[in-house]
């Protein structure tokens, strides 16, 4: 009888634990080349939710969210404009509040039909401003708008396939 409640107890326990994990965090296969260099198609990242729920995205996050448009697709993306910033794109440089941003993490500098002059809304209390780091060969907030903070999965934190890419997603500010 002992064995068999430790059995049962076993289970319960790794199902409660299996259960814990999940509702923390996600899984996240990377797909098409929005992301480059940083992110390639193929590999798998582990995303916080947790991170989200106990505090705020904040620019130069890694963020996983569902597609505004098919909210069945998930797309990721870096947070380069939070609540209350006013995003511009003046000769393909990238301005938040009117103030431009370096950003070391861009595969390649925008081209003018990728990143046309333009002044955006200026963002709501729960919207953020999206874009990849291949900014010549992604779709983000340039063509779907900011996206609400109840599309926002959470926080890439560790890429864990394939193996040659392990390791911790580190985050270089859009500052």
């Amino acid at each position: 009888m002992n064995l068999l409640r430790e059995l049962i107890e076993t289970v319960v326990l790794v199902a409660a634990i299996y259960t814990l994990v999940n509702l923390l965090s996600a899984r996240f296969i990377v797909e098409g080349p929005s992301m480059q260099p940083n992110f390639a198609t193929g590999q798998f990242v582990i995303v916080s939710r947790l991170n989200y729920m106990l505090g705020e995205p904040t620019r130069g996050d890694i963020v996983v969210f569902h597609y505004p448009g098919n909210p069945e697709e998930d797309y990721i993306k870096r947070v380069i404009g939070v609540p209350g910033d006013t995003i511009e794109i003046r000769d393909q440089q990238v301005y938040i509040n009117g103030e431009p941003i370096d950003e070391p993490y861009i595969n390649e500098p925008c081209n003018r039909s990728s990143c046309p002059d333009r002044v955006y809304p200026t963002l709501g209390a729960d919207e953020f401003f999206v874009m990849g780091d291949n900014r010549n060969h992604s779709s983000d907030s340039r063509r779907f708008g900011a996206v609400s903070r109840q599309y926002l999965v959470g926080e890439a934190l560790l890429r864990y396939w394939p193996p040659s890419d392990w390791g911790l997603v580190t985050r270089i500010g859009a500052d």
